[in-house]
Parts: structure tokens; sequence; C-alpha cells
């Protein structure tokens, strides 16, 4: 056994130790939780796939720390290149799920774009802790915020190019979002372009964009490579946005309910040992800045999980929206209303032809049964609606109540 090796065994066995302490887990107990009756999961060995950001976290973490185990599965974290790829695995079942933008799920479902195929949400994995990062050049013409940059827009006339992660994807609807609530209409007065996540720092070093949205650590990475700045935090366009989810396909969720349950109950545990102290979020951060994993520095990384934020051009600030992915299980139910946002806003940008049924649609992905099967498991709490009710950086309130409306009442739209 190489001396790497033997130190990778080591480390991850002090990390279980340390999940065993925060959670409780009896490691004596583990893997016989459901072994047997009709509870035990009908896949054991599962293969989860995911994108190089900070927000698979509690994918990784619940197979490095062996929570998985305690549920009686084994999950495979599967690095992909793109959320295209992504899309592929899990519709084809190579990957059995899969970390996903929850617009990209419901995008999925309908046949946005491509190829239509039933998915399932199983719980949400994190909120907020997204950006717009917009370039070094143009924070030096004055545009470092929403407003700076509608007014570059108007005065240096030329072609602004912004880059999202996948057209129907919660990079892409924040991003538009922003644009319009700032009068800039994205589809007129800019080209769009996808670009996957890992790639944006390289693309924007190159000058291919002015500016991009996207998940972490690629913002706060542009700012110690020298070449963006943070123009908005996610969670100030929306506080407590819903953000990725555990998807899988509507055949696998009902072929296999118990595995489903299983593994949505070991990442809720996952984290929760995130967000229980700041040791743990400094031991995932130090985990997933691996090359197997998010391949960067974990200074890119351990600074905003703490709510340490800095723009690139001297401003800092405590953030207590930072991204979470527990928050005494604030965090991962998946709303309806949260689903049914997101189709509003496709139909907002003529993604989506027709209103399509809201709320049956919503009750469609969301497997909400399952995640109440894992909540109880993990003794998560629930909350009393499956709706929310939010108000987004335009003073606009979003409820879920009347989404037909909801969508048809912005000023800028396709």
């Amino acid at each position: 056994m190489t001396d790497l090796l033997k130190a990778k065994l080591s480390r991850r066995a002090v990390l279980q130790t340390a999940a065993v302490g925060a959670i409780g887990i009896d490691p004596a107990l583990r893997a016989a939780v459901y072994a047997a009756g009709s509870d035990a999961p009908e896949k054991t060995e599962v293969k989860i796939g995911f994108i190089p950001l900070t927000d698979c976290a509690s994918i990784v973490m619940a197979s490095v720390l062996g929570l998985d185990q305690k549920y009686g599965v084994k999950i495979i974290p599967s690095k992909e290149a793109s959320w295209a790829g992504v899309r592929d695995k899990v519709m084809s079942g190579e990957n059995d799920f899969t970390h996903m933008l929850l617009g990209q799920a419901y995008g999925v479902h309908l046949g946005v774009g491509g190829a239509k195929k039933d998915m399932a949400v199983l719980m949400t994995l994190n909120q907020n802790g997204q950006a717009i990062t917009l370039s070094k050049k143009l924070a030096e013409k004055g545009a470092v915020d929403g407003p700076s940059l509608a007014k570059l827009m108007q005065t240096d006339k030329r072609d602004y190019t912004f880059a999202q992660t996948f057209p129907t994807g919660t990079h892409a609807m924040w991003l538009y979002y922003w644009l319009a609530t700032h009068g800039v209409n994205p589809l007129q007065d800019a080209k769009v372009i996808t670009v996957p996540p890992p790639q944006m720092v390289a693309n924007m070093r190159v000058g291919n964009m002015d500016g991009y949205c996207v998940g972490e650590p690629w913002n706060h990475r542009a700012i110690i490579d020298g070449i963006g700045i943070t123009a908005q935090t996610t969670q100030d366009i929306w506080k407590d946005h819903p953000e990725k989810v555990l998807a899988t396909t509507g055949d696998f969720a009902k072929k296999n309910p118990n595995t489903c349950r299983a593994v949505t109950a070991a990442i809720l545990e996952a984290g929760k040992w995130i967000d229980a102290s700041l040791s743990n979020k400094n031991k995932m951060a130090e985990t997933i800045a691996d090359k197997s994993y998010v391949n960067t520095g974990v200074d890119a990384i351990n600074q905003r999980i703490l709510g340490r934020y800095q723009n690139g051009l001297g401003k800092t600030w405590d953030d207590p929206n930072h991204m979470k992915f527990y928050n005494d299980g604030t965090v991962n139910f998946p709303y309806l209303s949260d689903g049914m946002w997101f189709l509003t806003q496709h139909k907002r940008w003529g993604l989506l032809k027709d209103h399509p049924d809201y709320l049956n649609v919503a009750k469609q992905v969301s497997q909400i049964e399952i995640y109440k099967q894992a909540a109880a498991a993990t003794k998560t709490p629930l909350p009393k609606s499956d709706l929310r009710t939010s108000k987004l950086i335009d003073g606009v309130v979003w409820d879920g109540k009347d989404p037909k409306k909801y969508a048809d009442g912005f000023k800028i739209k396709a």
C-alpha cells in the first residue's frame, strides 16, 4: 500500500469518527439498519453524478463519512464534465441519481430544449451561495453592480456576452432575473452562452465573456486569480433560494423507493454534519477541494461557506445568508412552489410556449412522500406547507398561488 493511499484511508477514518461523534451513529449498527424486510434498499450500490462545485458537498461527504452505510447503501460519487453530461447519464441509467440544477430537472421533465423524461426531485441539496461575476475590465469601466452595468451598456454600445451553465438551469434564471431587474433584456440586449462551471474562469481569462453566473468556488476563484469581481450574490436576488437538488428519473424512483429514501436520508445526515460546526465546514472544504472532486485550492472554497465575502474591489462583508446544506432542515424540503417558480421563468423567457399545469407538474416531480420518510429517519423537521413565500430583488412576491399571473406580470420578457 502506498503512503498516499494510507494517508487517504487514515484521513477517511478520522472523518468517519468525527461524523459519528457529531451525529451519534454507532458504527456497529451501520448497514444493519435496513438489513431485512420491506425497508431494504432495492439497489444497495448507487452512482451519483456531480459537477465540481461547492454544493456537491453533501453527496461527497455522505460517501466519505460512511453515512450511506447507516442506511444500507453505498454511494459512489461520479464526477461529470457538464450539466448536459449529468442529464444524459441519469436519463440513460448510467448514473442512478444526480446533483442537478432544479430548473434543469423541470426542463427535462417537460422536454424543454432536449429529450423528455419523467424526473423525480428527492430533496434540495443547498440554498444560496451562487454569484454573478463581472470581468475586471468591466469593473475598471465602472460596471461593478446591476445599475452601473446597465448604465455602461447604454453608454458604451457594443456586443456584451454573459455566460450561464445550462439554458433551463438556476444560473440562467438568476442571471436573466438580475439583468431584467436593472432594465436589461438578456435575450435582446446581450448574447448569452452556455459554459460548464469549471470552465468559467478560464473562459473569462481569455475574454470570452463579460460576466457569468455560476456556483462557488468559481466566483471566488475569479477574484483570487484577479480576473473578475462579484457584482451580486444570488442570495441577494432571492434570500434562501433553492439551488441544486438530488434528482433521479421517475422510473427509478417508482422501482426503487427504499433506495431513494435511504440515499436521501444519508445526504440529509451529511448536510446536517456540514452545517453543525465551523470545523466540519473546514473539513468539508479540505475534502472536496481534492482533485477527485472540485480540484481547486481550499482557499477558494473555505471563505464563502463561512459567509466571509469579498467583492474583489476591496469590499468585505459577513453574509449570514451564505450557502447552507441543512440549517435545521429548512434547506432540504422539495417545495412545490420552488419548482413552479422555475416553470414561470421558463414561460417568461420563451422556453415554454404555453403555460403548463404548474401545480400538477410540481406534484409529479417533487417526491414529497419519499422526502418525508427520509426526514422521519433523520429527525429532520418538516415545514407546515408544501408552498412558501419569498420576496425577490425587484420587490415582487412569489408564493406559488397564481403562477400564470406571476409569469405574465413581468415587463421584460421574451
